[in-house]
């Protein structure tokens, strides 16, 4: 029987800390994943319109085999500028990638568009560098869901979204965690309801407690009511699993490809031609396995995906100038 961790986030995995940064005017922010020591990591795009950076590296044959840091930002395509931040910030904590008598922080980042949220986007110096330091600086094993980060101003077809994490520990002691920013097209509730899609897979109340829809569901046509649903791009849910399993890169990227199930059990639709979907698998490769705890570990992972997917709308605050209600305002 597999268990949450001491904390229910991905920071439960050893070595692990997450950092977050927003600000409110701005209603965007910024999340950091990084550890004690590089990491190997990997990538799964599943979605039609993604923003990245650095993530063909990640590819199994690319030289480089362990990265420093992950970021998930908001401000669509401005919001790449917060990896800029980070890697700022670790050359000077003298990490990185040794190239040439230089080090080169290694930090891969993807965005998600939060720029119709009616925040004040009228800046007139890109905030995200600021933000990806702050947010990087801010990194603990600590750290609070909901209205956080980079899930500040995100939005689902009909709620605000937010920053999800859960974990597991498996029969073996294998850690196997996830997080995620929510910025779908889709929805996260089942029409007409306060039930997540993701309700089958939840622990205890951890996201309301409301079990299972005790509904079938019709067919329907997604109508989100989100400003700026119909931009190509407008959405997109960005996610990290993470396990302490030894993974080589390609492990990493099954891990991811294999987590993308995760999110098809928690949003209707999922993928669409409008949304980035990207999930990002991270090894710290601290305890050995074989192919079968592999398996039970890739299993977790899309499991954890499920339940953060619903945590992080559950927890999303009530805020000022809101285009769309919190799940906590839906009512009983």
């Amino acid at each position: 029987m597999m268990r949450p961790g001491p904390r229910n986030l991905i920071t439960d995995v050893p070595g692990l800390r997450v950092g977050n940064a927003a600000d409110a005017r701005l209603k965007s922010g910024v999340t950091v994943l990084t550890a004690d020591v590089p990491f190997a990591a990997g990538v799964d795009v599943r979605g039609g319109a993604p923003g990245t950076r650095e993530t063909d590296l990640l590819a199994p044959g690319r030289t480089v085999q362990a990265i420093d840091a992950l970021v998930l930002a908001g401000g669509s395509a401005f919001g790449l500028d917060a990896a800029s931040g980070v890697a700022d910030s670790l050359r000077a904590m003298g990490r990185g990638y040794a190239a040439g008598g230089v080090r080169v922080p290694l930090v891969p980042a993807a965005i998600l568009f939060d720029l119709a949220n009616r925040g004040d986007k009228d800046w007139t110096e890109n905030p995200y560098r600021r933000l990806g330091a702050a947010a990087l600086a801010a990194a603990e094993h600590d750290f609070t869901l909901g209205s956080e980060g980079a899930g500040t101003g995100a939005m689902t077809a009909t709620l605000m979204g937010g920053l999800g994490s859960a974990s597991f520990v498996t029969e073996a002691g294998t850690t196997v965690g996830a997080l995620v920013a929510v910025n779908a097209f889709g929805s996260v509730i089942v029409p007409g309801t306060r039930a997540f899609w993701a309700g089958p897979w939840e622990i205890g109340d951890e996201f309301g407690g409301l079990g299972p829809a005790a509904v079938r569901v019709a067919p329907f046509t997604p109508r989100p009511m989100k400003p700026g649903h119909g931009r190509e791009g407008g959405n997109t849910t960005l996610a990290i699993v993470a396990t302490d399993l030894a993974l080589d890169k390609a492990g990493a990227g099954r891990l991811a490809e294999v987590a993308h199930a995760g999110l098809a059990r928690a949003i209707v639709p999922v993928h669409t031609p409008f949304d980035g979907d990207l999930v990002f698998g991270v090894s710290t490769g601290a305890r050995q396995g074989d192919r079968m705890e592999a398996m039970v570990v890739a299993h977790a992972a899309a499991v954890c995906l499920t339940r953060a997917v619903a945590r992080g709308v559950h927890g999303a605050r009530p805020m000022p100038g809101n285009p769309l209600p919190c799940w906590s305002e839906t009512g009983t």
